[in-house]
């Protein structure tokens, strides 16, 4: 039986900088700080395509967004997905419950055209708006089992075996095909692109669609960021009238003893 899991990604801001929000508190402002897919998603990616190698399958990537997010669907054809399906929309209009529906849609138009997925793989949760509903959502949509929060995921005899850490320890779950699951960074080590990856992916051929329906939204107020860290400077002395206060706070931290 080969494996072929579909794995969905999202364009958003990289957070390794300032996280600036939009003018209406509805999303993050990525103009000066780039685009990237989260680490989640990266891991997934790279479980997607492992799957589909043990299983004699391949594995599809898809995303939901505007003209530029192909970007981030090359980047995992880069590395070993062999198609890509492009949802092509304003993804700040659309809430989780609209982003289930349109990958379910995309799982029975895929079956329909003979190629069905039998897992679904998506990141634990949106990087950039903090939501957690996608991948429950989309199991309910389809009717299908799931679970979230694993490292690792696996597939043997029909059954899919998903690992990672609960709140009692380590936790594996067994769910029959077919399933969604999410994903968790840490698992596995996502692969770099080779030179020849680049290249062919930026040839490969991506599956641009339009949205089902019309989006319901989020129903989101708005995004609020957590206040700054306080900090506090100690000015300790200057030149070397300031040694032994250096001494007595090296003492207080435990790097010297007395």
């Amino acid at each position: 039986m080969s494996v072929n899991p579909l794995v969905c990604v999202k364009r958003v801001v990289d957070s390794s900088g300032e996280v600036v929000l939009t003018e209406d508190g509805q999303g993050v402002d990525g103009r000066y700080a780039g685009f990237t897919m989260s680490a989640h998603e990266e891991c997934a990616v790279e479980l997607a395509v492992q799957v589909a190698a043990a299983g004699n399958g391949s594995a599809t990537v898809m995303t939901l967004g505007d003209a530029d997010a192909v970007e981030q669907l090359r980047a995992a054809l880069a590395v070993g997905c062999t198609a890509a399906t492009h949802v092509v929309a304003d993804s700040q209009a659309f809430g989780p419950a609209d982003v289930a529906r349109e990958i379910a849609a995309v799982v029975r138009d895929h079956e329909a055209a003979g190629t069905p997925h039998e897992l679904v793989l998506l990141g634990n949760d949106a990087a950039d708006s903090g939501d957690f509903q996608v991948g429950i959502r989309l199991a309910y949509e389809l009717g299908w089992p799931v679970v979230n929060g694993v490292s690792t995921v696996s597939v043997a005899d029909g059954e899919v075996t998903a690992s990672g850490a609960g709140a009692d320890g380590h936790e594996t779950y067994r769910l029959p095909l077919p399933a969604v699951v999410t994903i968790l960074e840490g698992g596995v080590e996502p692969r770099y692109p080779t030179v020849p990856g680049r290249m062919k992916a930026k040839k490969a051929r991506v599956e641009e669609r339009e949205p089902g329906v019309a989006p319901t939204g989020a129903s989101r107020l708005r995004l609020v960021l957590p206040p700054p860290t306080p900090s506090s400077v100690e000015i300790l002395g200057e030149g070397p009238s300031a040694a032994p206060a250096v001494v007595d706070l090296f003492e207080r931290l435990g790097v010297l003893a007395r």
